[in-house]
């Protein structure tokens, strides 16, 4: 099963530097039966686009814990596709939510999608205002919606390291 993993480029040194890393709270996402009962229609490669777009809002929410910390943090979204077996739905979340217990190691990942240097103020803005568009407050979710009109950019594994390594350039 493909689950999309929420990060932050935090977390992506922890998988490049230690081959692995550990999903916060072991939450991902995932095209889950739920997530396929909740539409209508859309086939597997549009629903499981809509999982990856629940972990890329999920990672707006880690990244606000890193903007709030002391230590400097690119605004950049972070999903992390994996292909696990190890994924047990979460209904008591939402109809996409997973939970992946252990770490997920690098063998392990598909593909990492990141956003582009355009889109940092926008997910700046957003991360400071994901819980109140979450609670309803549309204008947190216009500035919310602004961010997400942003596409992540598909890297390879492989490309990692070298992405990583031109970002503290």
């Amino acid at each position: 099963m493909r689950i999309y993993v929420p990060a932050t480029l935090t977390m992506l040194r922890r998988l490049v530097a230690d081959g692995k890393f550990d999903p916060l709270g072991g939450t991902a996402f995932a095209l889950t039966p739920s997530l396929r009962e909740a539409y209508v229609s859309g086939d597997t490669e549009e629903l499981e686009y809509v999982a990856m777009r629940d972990a890329a809002r999920a990672s707006l929410r880690l990244l606000a814990i890193e903007l709030a910390g002391d230590q400097p943090a690119r605004p950049r979204r972070v999903v992390v596709s994996v292909d696990s077996d190890a994924a047990v739905a979460r209904p008591d979340l939402d109809d996409a939510a997973v939970r992946v217990t252990g770490p997920i190691p690098v063998t392990a990942v598909a593909a990492v999608h990141i956003d582009e240097p355009e889109a940092e103020y926008a997910v700046r803005e957003a991360a400071a205002v994901v819980d109140a568009a979450d609670l309803g407050d549309p204008d947190a979710e216009f500035t919310l919606g602004e961010a997400e009109d942003f596409e992540l950019a598909w890297y390879d594994p492989s490309e990692l390291s070298f992405f990583l390594e031109l970002l503290d350039l």
